[in-house]
């Protein structure tokens, strides 16, 4: 039996114990078999006392040491504060301590997400060294949620793209065929996740940095509504667009993370103080009822036929399962050929650097510089005015939501392109991500197929503000339909 056929029964069979840890270096195959998991799968271990977090910590680490060198997916790996978290997440639980499903889960960050006393560098030679003094307040909440950091990820340079090729720390490579882009700018963050060096990663997203990598990459990509999750000690790129969300195995394990980053952040402007809801029991409403918008007229022109083909599939699927499917528009200036996205997006980024930019540029890479250098000179009344647009379409898209319930698009047109192919400005199309970032709502990427050439396809589901628990339940309703998830051959 290989170990991407092992299954929680087999682990369950096996008898692993607490008293029984595994030995890291010895047992590869039940260590492939226990980072194959699902975050619940390895919760109920855990609960069951079948495995130890210092077991599924050692998996994973043993899987960075082995794949991270052909991925490139890990700028900095914790082992020691990984193992030591997972012995004091071991203890607890022998003392009766259990703090949720996350108690003893090895996760990664996304390394524009501050860490007390580790690195965070957003892939910069500007921030090579930089060591935070405080968490961020997503870091924060995983933390108290009982979850084992094992380190943080590679992206594209201070998330300003799409590939994730662009980084002082090299290029990221995608699991499924090396020598193409894993998406970004969280590509590390899903090429960790799709090949098993953790059980979850959080990531930001901005024009789409975490649905786009998810897409790629065959994974799961949450980001909830602008406002759900803070964004407090995260390194920003935008802050009218920046969310943090989270690259997933499944659907389930989405909504498990978001139960533990989302909250109000009274230190956070960003934040609203609204309830949160249990998402891991909402994803569970029945699907049969939900009238589901398709905006062809914007979403799907010109997508390449094998993300079309794969994306029909799924909306064949879609219609049995709910109650209706029909084409709707949304407010056109909302779509990335506006500009409103651009024009506000650049000057903020923009503002941030300035002050690096005037006395460091030379530590920026090239194309990154270039970017934020394009907005120096725009003019305060296109910005304004752009800023402005943003809170009027926020105010105009929930009346596409009487109409429907959810929206249902590709997530990317295209496949990934070749890592030699990267630099050229149109190598990712973002305009199907971006919306939901003008927006400001929950939107998510979960896998419908695989092309022709073995890459994976993402279908993308948004929902209404707030609306995360009917964007969950479709998307676990379609995951269930479509069977379990494929992973690339490296794992």
């Amino acid at each position: 039996m290989s170990a991407q056929q092992w299954s929680r029964r087999s682990f369950l069979e096996m008898g692993i114990g607490a008293t029984t840890a595994l030995s890291w270096r010895r047992v590869t195959a039940e260590s492939a078999a226990l980072a194959s998991l699902s975050i619940k799968q390895a919760s109920d271990l855990l609960r069951r006392r079948r495995a130890s977090p210092v077991d599924l910590t050692k998996a994973c680490l043993e899987r960075i040491d082995k794949f991270n060198a052909a991925l490139n997916a890990f700028v900095t790996v914790t082992s020691d504060e990984a193992l030591a978290t997972a012995r004091e997440m071991e203890s607890e639980q022998r003392r009766g301590k259990w703090r949720g499903v996350l108690h003893g889960i090895p996760v990664a960050l996304k390394d524009n997400i501050d860490t007390r006393g580790v690195r965070t560098t957003a892939a910069s030679e500007l921030f090579k060294d930089r060591v935070p003094t405080e968490d961020a307040d997503v870091v924060r909440r995983l933390r108290n949620a009982g979850a084992i950091f094992v380190g943080k990820l590679n992206l594209h340079e201070f998330a300003y793209g799409g590939t994730s090729a662009v980084s002082y720390f090299g290029a990221v490579h995608n699991p499924w065929a090396l020598t193409r882009v894993p998406g970004g700018s969280s590509g590390g963050s899903a090429a960790a996740v799709a090949a098993d060096l953790c059980f979850a990663a959080l990531g930001t997203d901005s024009a789409g940095s975490v649905r786009n990598p998810a897409s790629f990459c065959g994974v799961v990509g949450l980001k909830a509504t602008y406002g759900r999750v803070s964004n407090r000690g995260v390194v920003p790129l935008s802050w009218t667009h920046d969310h943090v969300g989270a690259l997933c195995k499944t659907v389930e394990d989405a909504a498990l993370m978001l139960n533990a980053i989302a909250g109000y952040d009274q230190e956070d402007p960003t934040t609203l103080d609204v309830p949160v809801n249990d998402y891991g029991r909402e994803m569970r409403l029945p699907v049969s009822r939900l009238r589901v918008g398709v905006p062809r007229d914007s979403f799907f022109e010109n997508v390449d036929s094998e993300v079309a083909n794969a994306v029909a599939e799924a909306l064949t699927v879609i219609k049995r399962l709910t109650a209706s499917v029909v084409d709707v528009q949304i407010p056109a200036g909302g779509l990335r050929s506006s500009g409103v996205y651009a024009n506000v997006r650049g000057p903020e980024a923009y503002t941030y650097h300035a002050p690096f930019l005037a006395k460091s540029p030379d530590k920026y890479q090239a194309p990154t510089r270039a970017a934020l250098e394009a907005f120096a000179d725009m003019k305060v009344a296109v910005y304004a005015q752009a800023r402005r647009d943003v809170d009027l379409l926020r105010r105009e898209i929930p009346r596409t939501f009487s109409q429907v319930d959810v929206l249902v698009t590709p997530t990317m047109v295209a496949e990934p392109v070749l890592i030699a192919d990267s630099a050229r400005d149109n190598s990712v199309d973002w305009r199907n991500t971006v919306p939901f970032n003008t927006f400001g709502l929950p939107a998510i990427s979960v896998p419908c197929g695989v092309s022709r050439a073995g890459l994976p396809v993402g279908l993308q589901i948004a929902g209404p503000h707030f609306g995360e628990s009917r964007v969950l339940a479709l998307a676990r309703a379609f995951e269930q339909q479509i069977g379990s998830r494929r992973r690339p051959s490296l794992a």
